[in-house]
């Protein structure tokens, strides 16, 4: 039986100040598997497949031909099973299943639901390593997958949050073991911190909607300029060698209820016209709440930016963690 939740305010307080442990409902696995998996992906997904090592782990888009993204995901080699696990939100897995078979062709490779079903555990905090550490006995070194009793895997993140995938039948253990040693928690407390470290993932009501730079994704790591062709390549590249890149993910607080992804941004910079989308937000324990937004720089910039209205609630924008590269027009010969 999984341990009970922590009341929120100590939930959200034990993930600012030292590690907290969340099932993850909103997230889920897929195989790749087949002779030919690691090449029919390397030639899908944003980022190179082909150079990932057994046990490595990277961040990836997966982009329509427009170059925006249908999903976010976390990439890995496992060291036995399939060629390659893919980690994203559990709304889009059985579409882009779908959409990844359709390009199989005559390639030996198949797409499916991680079989034995696996759970997602996720573990965050400043002291998240230590946690798993003494709970599982492995320590999560960013982007590497770390096996532990024979049945799960731990995934360190680079943002200091740890993926852990167990089969759906050791969830409820596992999550036990954790809370010895970290506050239960639920998804949410999971979802502000990859909100407050920079990391737009992608779901259902957000796809579509952003080529990946504009969510920071090459920052991230997600994206290689170097690999060749897949969906979108030629448009993300043009994005990232040609152009001004006009619009950026940025964390913002306001005092309101979350609102929904897509939700439209406005600025007095802008006039009537929107500026940005959310694309994801969390409820903060004492009303208000943290989200992530790509929204116009110049709108950032000016300090005035409202959500879902031109008069809508404020947004407050939260400092990013990690530098954004200047964006300037590259000359062309």
């Amino acid at each position: 039986m999984p341990p009970p939740m922590t009341a929120p305010a100590a939930a959200f307080a034990a993930a600012r100040d030292s590690a907290v442990a969340a099932p993850l409902p909103g997230t889920t696995f897929l195989d790749v598997a087949g002779a030919d998996a690691i090449a029919f992906l390397h030639g899908q997904l944003s980022n190179d497949v082909a150079g990932l090592a057994p046990g490595a782990a990277e961040w990836a888009t997966y982009n329509s031909p427009k170059g925006r993204m249908l999903a976010t995901m976390l990439v890995w080699r496992p060291a036995s099973g399939p060629a390659c696990r893919l980690a994203l939100a559990a709304d889009l897995a059985e579409p882009i299943r779908k959409r990844l078979s359709m390009f199989v062709l005559r390639s030996k490779v198949t797409v499916a639901a991680s079989a034995p079903a696996l759970s997602a555990i996720g573990v965050g905090g400043p002291a998240a390593a230590g946690a798993v550490r003494a709970a599982l006995g492995v320590d999560p070194t960013p982007m590497r997958a770390v096996g532990f009793d024979d049945y799960g895997t731990a995934i360190g993140l680079p943002d200091g949050r740890v993926l852990v995938a167990v089969p759906a039948d050791r969830a409820a253990a596992t999550l036990a073991a954790l809370a010895k040693h970290a506050v239960a928690a639920d998804e949410q407390v999971w979802r502000w911190l990859a909100i407050r470290a920079g990391v737009a993932q992608i779901t259902l009501a957000s796809q579509e909607r952003h080529v990946p730079q504009t969510a920071n994704w090459e920052v991230l790591g997600g994206v290689s300029f170097t690999k060749g062709c897949y969906p979108g390549q030629e448009i993300v590249a043009r994005s990232q060698h040609l152009g001004i890149l006009k619009e950026r993910a940025h964390p913002f607080h306001v005092a309101a209820p979350p609102p929904a992804p897509a939700t439209p941004v406005f600025s007095s910079a802008f006039g009537e016209q929107a500026c940005g989308s959310v694309v994801d937000a969390v409820a903060l324990p004492d009303g208000s709440a943290d989200l992530i937004a790509v929204v116009q720089l110049a709108a950032v910039e000016s300090g005035d930016v409202h959500v879902g209205a031109p008069d809508g609630p404020a947004l407050e924008r939260l400092p990013l963690p990690y530098a954004l590269p200047a964006s300037a027009p590259k000359r062309v010969k």
